[in-house]
């Protein structure tokens, strides 16, 4: 996967600019956490680097609204993941009747996450935190080259929060994720990122960072 390059990359909304101009280099093989108060500018850079960088590497994104279908099953949501690698006539006729081996990889990578005999269940009627948990498996259905994660874990409790973190950077090495908790940043994330106002107001190895550090972006 090649190196991620922001070079003065700026972003508005509504004619207000909420991003930048900010410029970044992420290497390959680095898990790269962003902090920040709500609205400091995260998802909206998380957004510009899968904008800028989706036709040009394999991006497994677990956007902050999940982008989840709420009348497909949770089998048919995680094996969204890999509907680029297969053939439309492929895709079309697992939906209609799931085959065994891909039926078996989704529900292994669901009891994985604690969602085991939920397969056959419509994503519409499962809790918050059920939900974030199909889209992580759904990232990691894909395989891709990168994950791009916006608050992958908010709606968990710790024990969940954890085992999810430590499956995602188990699986992807190349990973850009925002969180909300300082000690699960520290832990899984090599590079810290705190953004204030749209800008980087912090860019550090985590390993020389406390959370007393961290506080003023929380």
């Amino acid at each position: 996967m090649p190196e991620i390059l922001l070079d003065n990359v700026s972003a508005h909304y509504q004619h207000r600019k909420v991003l930048g101009p900010l410029s970044l280099c992420l290497p390959a093989n680095q898990i790269t956490v962003f902090i920040g108060k709500s609205g400091s500018g995260k998802s909206t850079l998380l957004k510009k680097i899968y904008q800028l960088y989706r036709d040009k590497i394999d991006i497994a994104l677990i956007p902050q609204d999940l982008g989840l279908v709420a009348n497909l099953s949770s089998y048919h949501n995680v094996y969204m993941g890999q509907l680029a690698r297969q053939s439309s006539w492929y895709n079309l006729t697992n939906l209609m009747r799931p085959r065994k081996a891909d039926l078996k990889k989704v529900t292994a990578l669901m009891a994985q996450l604690g969602l085991e005999n939920k397969h056959q269940q419509a994503v519409g009627e499962l809790s918050g935190g059920q939900q974030q948990r199909i889209a992580v498996a759904r990232a990691l259905h894909q395989q891709a080259q990168l994950l791009i994660a916006d608050e992958p874990i908010s709606a968990l409790d710790a024990p969940k929060a954890q085992q999810v973190m430590s499956t995602l950077c188990q699986r992807y090495s190349s990973a850009i994720i925002s969180l909300h908790d300082i000690d699960l940043a520290l832990q899984y994330g090599q590079r810290i990122i705190g953004i204030k106002e749209g800008h980087i107001a912090l860019d550090q190895a985590a390993d020389e960072l406390s959370p007393q550090d961290l506080l003023e972006f929380y």
